[in-house]
């Protein structure tokens, strides 16, 4: 069983399956699980509330795959910042560049770590050029192109 700590509330088997249901397909009715795990409709759907209540579910999204939409090139990003002070300021920066679909904070040798996607090397260079190297705060990056996702999942609970 899961805990959330902070709450002290427990996250339990019945949960679990149900957030891997939806984990594989999002769309699926809560009338079809409920069918499936042989519980009510409602009790899904109480379920379901409760996790978002409790922050474990952020949401659904609709995913776009980005080569058939055109955006040819995945990149990341290794961000060196001046000061760990400038952090804040640059999130903000970052967050209106609309090719940086990822952004961490991390140790090592990078102050923060980003996943940009470009539909070219043209459009690729821009990006870093004439917008992400204008960020104040950013002393330099590093890119890495990826050449193939090969894994891409949720955690499995």
């Amino acid at each position: 069983m899961l805990k959330k700590e902070s709450q002290n509330l427990e996250i339990d088997n019945l949960d679990i399956q149900i957030l891997t249901h939806l984990m594989k397909d999002a769309t699926k009715p809560y009338t079809e699980i409920a069918k499936e795990l042989v519980i009510s409709g409602g009790t899904v759907h109480v379920r379901m509330k409760k996790l978002e209540d409790l922050g474990i579910i952020k949401g659904s999204h609709l995913i776009i795959d980005p080569k058939k939409a055109g955006f040819d090139i995945t990149a990341f990003l290794g961000i060196y910042l001046e000061k760990g002070s400038l952090y804040k300021d640059a999130v903000e920066q970052l967050s209106k560049i609309k090719e940086v679909v990822e952004l961490h904070y991390t140790t090592g040798s990078y102050s923060m770590f980003a996943k940009i996607t470009c539909r070219d090397t043209n459009h690729l260079r821009h990006v870093l050029n004439e917008e992400i190297q204008a960020v104040k705060g950013i002393q330099r990056t590093e890119t890495l192109i990826s050449l193939e996702e090969s894994i891409k999942r949720q955690i499995e609970l």
